[in-house]
């Protein structure tokens, strides 16, 4: 079987001690830090030394049985995500435990930074979730609008390992944290799990210039690894290219690591482009394997249609008939995630297999 290299010549991205440590520094520019720059300076070797060696992950572990190469030395942070993941994956399978539904406000707009005012999608989620917290549904609300808002909350962009070859996208991401590149606080480690333990995920999110918003965006690209991803990086050594495309063309099962839950997805817009971000959110959805919860699930309206953005909040309060169909939409999420908790939900041809995979 031939394998084909991996293809190199962008340029390299490299830089100098002098401009890392520029960089590094000008984190520090409030004055309140200037008693302390000889230990910063200290500090900034210490990072120079991790960025010069490349030393991604500097805490690992040995992979251990289970694993295709035993010996392999494991990220301790990828270890901990996996175990949070399958963690979820029992209290998802659990039918003695509740129902669970996330439910994600997907707006930037916060009045904890600016712009100073909250958002009309997580208006509408609190509305939704008014609805989703019935008897037996437990409900975990993520707010993205905390990547700008909330210190060190981050969601780094996906690399797209899974282009070079399925294997190489590890499941769950095993891209962050970069230690060397100072890439950390990356929030998906936490937002895996939020998506495995659930039976039902609600998305409400605005349009942004005709797409998703980049906090929705940055998350959307980052689930890649749910859908065909390998749960095993040991198989490919880590982030072995070669590797990974000779694992492919030996054939990849493609495994779908969210398959059979349901979804529901309300977009609002102001001029443009609400029905094009509600298709395109839920066909990423359907192509996880994730299941549309019914007829009222998925909805895309305009709130104060070419009016003025001023008043839009007021516009919302004005729209009783869009807070009713997000309700309905909700309703619909909870009867058919308790469906699916139970066994019950009835998915035609989700045993089929597909005779072309992405």
């Amino acid at each position: 079987m031939r394998v084909p290299e991996p293809r190199k010549g962008s340029p390299s991205p490299e830089l100098t001690e002098r401009e890392f440590r520029r960089r590094y520094l000008s984190a520090f520019a409030d004055p309140a830090f200037s008693p302390l720059r000889a230990e910063l300076d200290r500090i900034a070797s210490a990072a120079w030394d991790a960025y010069s060696k490349g030393r991604k992950a500097p805490r690992t572990l040995r992979a251990g049985r289970g694993y295709a190469d035993p010996d392999y030395e494991l990220s301790i942070d990828w270890i901990e995500s996996r175990q949070a993941v399958e963690e979820a994956q029992t209290r998802h399978d659990d039918k003695a435990g509740p129902c669970r539904v996330l439910l994600i406000s997907a707006s930037a707009r916060s009045e904890h930074t600016c712009p100073g005012e909250v958002s009309k999608s997580y208006r509408l989620a609190q509305i939704a979730h008014g609805e989703l917290a019935v008897e037996g549904v437990e409900v975990n609300l993520l707010d993205l609008s905390r990547l700008t808002s909330e210190y060190g909350r981050e969601i780094h962009p996906c690399k797209a390992c899974f282009s070079t070859a399925p294997a190489l996208c590890h499941w769950p991401c095993s891209c962050y944290p970069n230690y060397a590149l100072g890439q950390v606080h990356d929030w998906m480690a936490e937002i895996y799990p939020m998506w495995v333990e659930a039976h039902g995920v609600m998305i409400v999110t605005p349009v942004n210039w005709y797409q998703a918003t980049s906090p929705l965006k940055l998350m959307m690209d980052r689930m890649v690894c749910a859908d065909g991803g390998n749960p095993d990086p040991t198989l490919t050594h880590g982030k072995d290219a070669r590797k990974a495309k000779e694992e492919e063309l030996k054939g990849w099962p493609y495994p779908k690591h969210l398959e059979g839950r349901v979804f529901s997805v309300v977009v609002h817009g102001d001029v443009e482009g609400a029905e094009n971000v509600r298709r395109s959110v839920s066909d990423w959805l359907r192509f996880m394997d994730l299941a549309p919860a019914g007829v009222n699930a998925e909805l895309d309206r305009y709130i104060g249609y070419w009016e003025p953005y001023a008043t839009s909040h007021e516009a919302l309060d004005a729209d009783h008939a869009i807070q009713e169909e997000v309700r309905n939409a909700a309703r619909t999420l909870v009867e058919a995630s308790k469906a699916v908790h139970q066994g019950k939900m009835l998915m035609a041809g989700r045993n089929l297999k597909p005779p072309r995979q992405k």
